[in-house]
This record gives structure tokens, sequence and C-alpha cells, in this order.
């Protein structure tokens, strides 16, 4: 990828029950469309992007993001993409209360096998399906409440945010979200991107720095 350049390249894993949207949110960071009926995930998927932080002195940000599988038959397989991730997108179906509860068990899971400083950000997808603007068959009657679940996140020190991979709200921003709680972590020490797996630092080439967005390709295990 000729003239691209970023200031850190950051390791993401997103994780959570099957049919929760783990990779129609890939796919909405990465391509900017919505796949309906995605293939289940068998393994991982991975997906990059390039991202713009602001408030971190404009600082861009490659996102290396692994969509892993959400059934037993591959949790082998997805704990050994945990290690080394610097973030962890926890995903739940705001309209599928078992998904939330079963977020306990990925999260104790992420926490046994991740870096100790990864951070988690909780994501609500789906929200397009509970809303008023949607009708018909289509519309599913929310299960899981934004209170309930942001008070859930802030007992566990998660970052928490209701998204929607349909219509790409709050897509990106959770991920910025996340990415900005992880700069904060570098500035301040707590990942040290010569000992971190899943923070690696990279010097500009020059100021101007063009942002292109990497093709998604599939990997497997």
């Amino acid at each position: 990828m000729a003239g691209v350049t970023w200031h850190y390249v950051l390791k993401f894993i997103i994780t959570g029950d099957a049919a929760v949207g783990k990779s129609s949110l890939l796919i909405r960071l990465t391509d900017q469309r919505f796949l309906a009926n995605p293939d289940p995930t068998l393994g991982v998927e991975f997906g990059s992007k390039l991202i713009t932080i602001p408030e971190e002195d404009n600082k861009v940000v490659k996102l290396q993001c692994w969509d892993t599988a959400g059934t037993e038959s591959f949790r082998s397989i997805t704990r050994s993409y945990y290690r080394g991730a610097a973030g962890c997108l926890l995903v739940y179906d705001v309209c599928s209360r078992p998904s939330f509860v079963n977020a306990r068990t990925w999260l104790k899971d992420v926490r046994q096998h991740a870096d100790p400083h990864l951070t988690c950000i909780l994501v609500g997808n789906k929200v397009d399906l509970c809303s008023e603007d949607t009708h018909g068959p289509m519309r599913r009657a929310r299960e899981v409440t934004t209170e309930e679940a942001e008070l859930w996140a802030k007992e566990e020190g998660l970052l928490f945010v209701e998204a929607s991979a349909k219509s790409g709200q709050n897509v990106e921003f959770a991920f910025e979200q996340a990415t900005k709680d992880i700069l904060v972590k570098i500035r301040n020490g707590v990942f040290d991107d010569d000992r971190s797996p899943g923070v690696k630092a990279s010097k500009p080439s020059n100021t101007n720095l063009t942002l292109e967005q990497s093709a998604k390709s599939s990997c497997c295990a």
C-alpha cells in the first residue's frame, strides 16, 4: 500500500455470541456497506482500517481487526487470537437477552487470555431492529435496556455504546472510542510498543499522511 503512513498499528478482536452481527460490524467499518446475511465465521476473519484521532494530535492509526467465531467448536482457535490484542469489541444483540447474558462469559474468556491492559468496549448491536422507524416483520422487541447494559459496562470497567451495523450508527465511533483509550494508555506508559504485540509504533515518513483503506481479506487458522 504505497503512500500509506500511520503512527500506530493496533490489534483488535471482535467477540461475542454467534449471530450478534460481529462480521457485519467489521464489514461496515472496512467497506462502509451492510451485508444482510453473512456466512457464519469459521475460525476468524480479518479486516483493517485507517482512522484519524483528532483529539490525539491527529494521530493516524491502522486498526487490524480479527472477527472471531461465536460458536463453542471454534473456541480454542479464537482464544489464540485474543493474545496480544490491545482492543476488544464485546458485541451483543440488544434484541437478544441471552447474547447479553453470555457476554459475561466472553469477557471472562478475553480477560483470561488477552493482555491485562486491553481496552474493551461493550457494543449493543442491531438497535435498528427495535427502532420506531422499523415496521412490519423486521421489527423486534428490545430485550436489553440501554441503562442495564451501561450499568454493567461501568461495573466491569468497559466502554459502552449501542450501534447498528445496518445503518452504520456508531460503528466507527465504537472503534474510535476504544482507540482513543488505548492511545491514552500508550501515552501513560501502560502499553509499551516494544513489549506489547498488539501495539506497534511507526514513525511517519512525512507530514502529509495519506488515508487509504486496505482491502478486507479472509484469514483462516
